[in-house]
């Protein structure tokens, strides 16, 4: 079975992360379609539940021994297809596979499963590790539970980059802030305290504070953080002091940028308004040297790709904090979280050459 057959059977197959739409398919059957092509491969195949409903499929290329590991990882679930005709009928034109989840990151899935094939005839030293994952688009539980279970030499997660090396992406932190008034009828502004109006001050810091970031950019690839509000919400009716306003907004960081400092900012922001903050999620940034062997060994396979930081979050920081070496790598396309989703064609096919000459070297 060629790539893009490969490509177009799982475009086919419903994998909506049910966290994200209520009620959507989840992983399951893409996750048993994958562990079965892995396996007719000659890999070694697990299909393990990870959470209700929610599957990882990895397969391993057993080496003979005394070789180094190499990981390859992509996500199987996709957003939702609300505004798309025909989401799961993959189209081909002009060189270029359309559907739901082509591009983010069904190409980088297929690659990476033709990769683990090539590399279990191949007679290597090393394994090479395939795990097709569930839950990126929100909570990353299926790289999580790689992390945890496996052990590498060094990983590639194949994330569509253009063809660039992407050795950094940010992190980020989802918070909660929320001021405290007193409920009262809006006659009787002696009585009442407008928690609305006391998020004023927080929001204005919040446009000075990104203003601050964005204009001293530190990384050289990443530039700098950022931030900013997402939902705000509060209040009953016009005739009413509101007691309490919610805000939720999101931090965009660069490494070197913590936990620890993002709450700092927040506390800043709040200042003396009664309120508390919270820190609702947050994930790291993603950093690899240059340097690092398996960047070198991409960058060379690859021809001296564009060296890039990208902005999207991505496994590749899970990986990282797990202590595997890993770079971004995958194909070209347009559409992700789109209406109108493609991936290029003969850069998948290119990304699945790439990945099989570097388990070769890697692991031999």
């Amino acid at each position: 079975m060629g790539l893009t057959e490969l490509l177009a059977d799982l475009v086919r197959i419903d994998s909506v992360n049910p966290d994200l739409i209520e009620g959507a398919a989840g992983e399951e059957e893409i996750a048993r379609f994958v562990a079965g092509w892995l396996d007719a491969a000659g890999l070694e195949v697990e299909l393990e539940e990870v959470g209700s409903g929610r599957f990882n499929a990895v397969g391993i290329a057993r080496g003979s021994g005394g070789g180094k590991t190499l990981l390859l990882n992509a996500h199987m679930d996709t957003v939702g297809v609300a505004g798309m005709e025909r989401p799961f009928e993959p189209v081909v034109e002009g060189g270029r596979l359309h559907g739901r989840g082509s591009y983010d990151m069904k190409a980088g899935l297929a690659a990476i499963m033709v990769a683990g094939a090539e590399a279990a005839q191949a007679g290597l030293r090393g394994d090479v590790i395939v795990t097709a994952v569930c839950d990126e688009e929100v909570a990353s539980i299926g790289t999580a539970r790689v992390a945890e279970r496996y052990r590498a030499d060094a990983a590639i997660v194949s994330e569509p980059t253009e063809m660039r090396l992407a050795l950094a992406h940010k992190g980020f932190a989802g918070f909660e802030i929320e001021t405290k008034g007193r409920a009262a009828h809006g006659s009787r502004p002696d009585l009442g305290v407008d928690a609305i109006a006391n998020m004023g001050s927080v929001l204005v810091g919040i446009g000075e504070l990104d203003r601050r970031l964005r204009a001293d950019p530190t990384h050289p690839l990443l530039g700098s953080g950022s931030l900013h509000a997402s939902v705000i919400e509060g209040g009953q009716e016009f005739s009413s002091y509101p007691e309490r306003c919610l805000l939720k907004g999101e931090r965009r960081t660069i490494p070197g940028e913590t936990e620890e400092r993002v709450e700092a900012e927040l506390r800043e922001l709040l200042g003396d308004v009664d309120g508390e903050i919270r820190l609702v999620v947050a994930r790291r940034p993603f950093e690899t040297p240059a340097d690092a062997p398996i960047a070198a060994l991409v960058a060379r396979h690859a021809g001296g790709p564009e060296v890039v930081g990208v902005p999207f979050w991505a496994d590749s920081a899970l990986l990282s904090s797990a202590g595997i070496p890993t770079v971004v790598f995958g194909p070209a396309g347009e559409g992700a979280h789109a209406v109108e989703e493609w991936v290029d064609l003969a850069s998948a096919e290119r990304c699945a050459e790439i990945y099989t000459a570097v388990a070769r070297e890697l692991c031999a």
